[in-house]
């Protein structure tokens, strides 16, 4: 059975983990081998924190990004997997990332492979970053292979980083429109409504209408949102769905300057990933399968998993690229110069690089477009707020007068 314990080493440092024994007492004479005085050994309960991990300790990708680049590190300079393994841990400040690499250390000592006992944390460690690991184990090359994957995950944690970025500021503004909205429906203009009522003043239609929608807010709010959100629901349900994805997925792809986002990020996450698969040593067909694996987008996928069944037939890549009006003609000529130089995994990498400029212009593009036409939109509605609030004002200081 699998037990959790809480030890000392030599150098006086606390190190928590789990190790599988048949009992406590079995356990402990495990640990006194390793140079470790127990402190505690429990049942690994349901409760405990790997039961629980991906719901309260998520592992971040700076946390991945760290590990695997410290890793390549100690491997490079001459110590054994295990050996830097129990470093890393003892070094670990995330309690999820501890409790997965002692997990690793035990499963190892007991003669499973590195890449056997990454498959158990599928959340933490990707299809991909498991092939890549397998594949390095026969080559003798892992110390390279897990520089290469730091490389590549700070590279995708960048692109993800510079769109979410560009997403803040219209996100902030939608919110706090939305916020405006619901405090001008709910508080302001029913006060407004009582004051018209009692000075029995001809409201215009603009007025009309704001008040209308207000009253609507006020008595069906619980309906608005059960139907937002069974709105929202039924979305996910559906383009789970085959046809929804077809349909969702191709409206991104033709979406004005978001659509040409989507294509760019694509391309990029697509080339650097088959360059990374097939230059850690990995069959191409594999790699293109494993590849669409990680894309989004079904048509992406799609094609993908085409090209790979083309490829099986003997087709090579690029010819089997060439068929589809989805991978662009720039991609398509650097795949097949990589076949014939014998090196498409740096041809692939130089894809992906121009993928990522490519992406950082259109996003620099979409921004600036994106503030004029949310000024627009705030404006004609905080227009339309001030004539329909003001307008009776008006009327009745008229009459006053």
């Amino acid at each position: 059975m699998r037990l959790r314990y809480k030890a000392i080493s030599k150098e006086n440092k606390v190190i928590q983990g789990l190790v599988d024994a048949n009992d406590i007492t079995e356990a402990a004479s495990y640990l006194r081998q390793k140079e470790l005085v127990p402190i505690r050994i429990t049942k690994n309960t349901e409760n405990s924190m790997l039961k629980i991990l991906p719901f309260v300790s998520k592992l971040k990708s700076s946390d991945l990004i760290l590990f695997t680049r410290q890793l390549a590190s100690m491997i490079s300079s001459g110590l054994t997997l295990v050996r830097s393994l129990s470093i890393l841990r003892e070094q670990l400040k995330n309690e999820a990332m501890v409790e997965v690499v002692g997990s690793i250390v035990a499963d190892i000592e007991e003669g499973k492979t590195f890449s056997e006992s990454l498959t158990k944390f599928p959340d933490f460690f990707s299809p991909v970053y498991v092939s890549i690991i397998k594949a390095s184990e026969t080559s003798g090359l892992m110390d390279k292979a897990l520089e290469r994957l730091a490389d590549n995950l700070e590279k995708q944690e960048k692109l993800k980083s510079t769109i979410k970025a560009a997403l803040v500021y219209p996100a902030i503004i939608v919110l706090m429109m939305i916020g405006v909205v619901i405090i001008m429906m709910t508080v302001v203009i029913p006060q407004l409504k009582n004051l018209y009522v009692s000075l029995n003043v001809s409201l215009p239609l603009p007025t009309q209408i704001v008040i209308v929608m207000s009253n609507i807010t006020i008595a069906f709010w619980p309906f608005i949102l059960g139907l937002g959100a069974l709105g929202i629901f039924l979305y996910n349900r559906w383009y789970k769905t085959e046809t929804g994805r077809l349909v969702i997925d191709n409206l991104m792809l033709k979406m004005p300057i978001f659509g040409n986002l989507v294509v760019k990020v694509t391309l990029a996450e697509a080339s650097r990933t088959l360059g990374l698969l097939i230059g850690s040593g990995s069959l191409v067909v594999d790699s293109l399968l494993q590849t669409a694996d990680t894309i989004g987008n079904i048509y992406y996928k799609n094609a993908i998993k085409d090209v790979a069944k083309r490829v099986e037939n003997g087709i090579k890549i690029g010819d089997a690229m060439e068929t589809y009006t989805l991978f662009p003609p720039l991609l398509v000529q650097l795949v097949k110069v990589g076949e014939e130089t014998g090196k498409i995994d740096e041809t692939l990498a130089k894809a992906s690089e121009y993928f990522e400029r490519e992406s950082d212009q259109i996003l620099r593009t979409l921004t600036t477009a994106l503030e004029p036409f949310i000024m627009v939109v705030l404006g004609a509605g905080v227009a339309f707020l001030l004539i329909s609030v003001i307008t009776p004002i008006y009327s009745i200081i008229t009459e006053i007068k």
